[in-house]
């Protein structure tokens, strides 16, 4: 599933090409909405809420999509649409049309309701006020249950919207956590929602997660993915196992010395 910064590269690619402009076609292909039409509406706005994604037209309507784990929008000029049965929605203007390929989610709501569909969110990572009163807020969130695996708290969206499995594995290792300490155990949550913000503010306008400050292939990530291979700090070998998560097990990796589980030596 698509981390946070991913979501909010594609908004502003959909707004750069749609706002302020009047929509010459929308071709919705999903049985529910298929007599939808949008065509003569001016997009208003593009905007990331989370995982999720917001496109505002004129009239008070807003398309809700979510890319779930396979979906993606390709911005291309306005012309033929491929003939591909994993388009989901075309939306185009006479200059660029947006094709939305394997959306998880399409719906068709009111603006005003909007809440509807992501009022559940915690505070956004990524949100345009990010401050203080957002982290503060985050952090309670994660207070709320406080015996909770850390690992399996920060992918729940409705704590904190914008992290996936990477920044989980990542944000844990460099805080030096192990994956199933719970919530309470864990030392400084202001500093760890902190670096989250951080980490995902610093990718947002580039294609893939660096955490590691390293741009090289290969050396982007200090555990994610690089399972039986050696700790890039420490040398030991990086482990995996399944974690709980509110959309069911996910892949956890972290380094089993410089995040050592409760009761056990670290590095």
């Amino acid at each position: 599933m698509p981390e946070g910064d991913v979501v909010w590269l594609a908004a502003r690619r959909l707004h750069e090409a749609l706002a302020g402009r009047r929509l010459a076609r929308s071709d919705f292909r999903v049985p529910r909405l298929a007599t939808a039409d949008l065509r003569g509406r001016t997009v208003l706005a593009a905007v990331s809420r989370g995982k999720h994604i917001l496109v505002r037209v004129e009239g008070g309507l807003t398309v809700h999509t979510h890319l779930l784990m396979e979906g993606r929008w390709q911005i291309r000029r306005t012309g033929p649409v491929p003939r591909d049965h994993r388009v989901r929605l075309v939306l185009a203007n006479a200059e660029w049309q947006a094709v939305g390929y394997s959306l998880g989610l399409v719906e068709l709501l009111r603006t005003a309701e909007e809440d509807k569909a992501v009022g559940h969110l915690g505070p956004d990572l990524l949100a345009p006020d990010w401050g203080a009163e957002l982290a503060a807020e985050a952090v309670m969130r994660l207070d709320e249950r406080p015996d909770r695996a850390i690992g399996e708290a920060l992918l729940d969206q409705g704590v904190l919207a914008g992290i996936g499995n990477v920044y989980k594995a990542e944000i844990l290792f460099l805080r030096g956590v192990n994956p199933w300490t719970p919530v309470a155990d864990v030392p400084d949550l202001p500093a760890m929602v902190e670096l989250s913000h951080r980490l995902l503010e610093a990718n947002k306008e580039r294609h893939g997660h660096i955490t590691t400050g390293d741009l090289r292939r290969g050396h982007e990530h200090w555990v994610y993915g690089r399972s039986g291979r050696p700790c890039r700090r420490c040398g030991a070998r990086i482990m995996r196992a399944a974690q709980a998560s509110d959309v069911g097990d996910r892949v956890t990796f972290w380094c089993p010395r410089c995040q050592p589980a409760a009761g056990t030596p670290g590095p």
